[in-house]
C-alpha cells in the first residue's frame, strides 16, 4: 500500500499505527506540499497537485493507495472528487488527533475511514 500524504509529515510511529490498522505493509509514503492560494481557482491547483503525483491512469486504478488528506477542508473535499474520478471509487483516509496533554502537540492516528463503503451504505439510504 502507498499512502499519499497531504498533510504533516508523518512519523514512523503513525506509519505503524496505520499499518496495524489496514493490516497491510505500507510500502512508501508520498509526501505532497499542498499550499494552496485562496486567490486562485482550487480546481486549477488540485490539477497541478495531482500531476506532480506522477501515477499512470492504470496505477491510479489498481495500485492500494490510502490518502492523509489536507487539513484546509475546501482542498480535501476538492481533492477527493478529483480522485474518484482518477481512481473510479473514493479512496480510503487516515483520520488523525492530537494526543491530549501532549508536549510538544502530537497526533496519533485515530481511525482508518473507508470512504467508498461509508458511500455505499448511504445510497442504500436514498428513497
Amino acid at each position: 500500500m502507498i499512502i499519499l500524504n497531504f498533510s504533516h509529515s508523518l512519523t514512523d510511529e503513525q506509519i505503524g499505527q496505520i499499518q496495524k490498522l489496514t493490516g497491510q505493509k505500507i510500502d512508501g509514503v508520498r509526501q505532497i506540499p499542498t499550499q494552496f492560494d485562496n486567490e486562485k481557482p482550487f480546481i486549477e491547483q488540485i490539477e497541478e497537485l495531482i500531476s506532480k503525483i506522477e501515477l499512470t491512469p492504470h496505477e491510479w486504478q489498481t495500485l492500494p493507495i490510502l490518502i492523509v488528506p489536507p487539513s484546509l477542508n475546501f482542498i480535501a473535499v476538492t481533492l477527493m472528487a478529483a480522485l474518484h474520478g482518477l481512481m473510479g471509487y473514493f479512496p480510503p483516509m487516515v483520520r488523525l488527533k492530537p494526543v491530549p496533554e501532549s508536549i510538544p502537540p502530537r497526533f496519533e492516528v485515530a481511525e482508518i475511514i473507508n470512504l467508498q463503503s461509508l458511500r455505499e451504505e448511504f445510497r442504500k439510504r436514498r428513497s
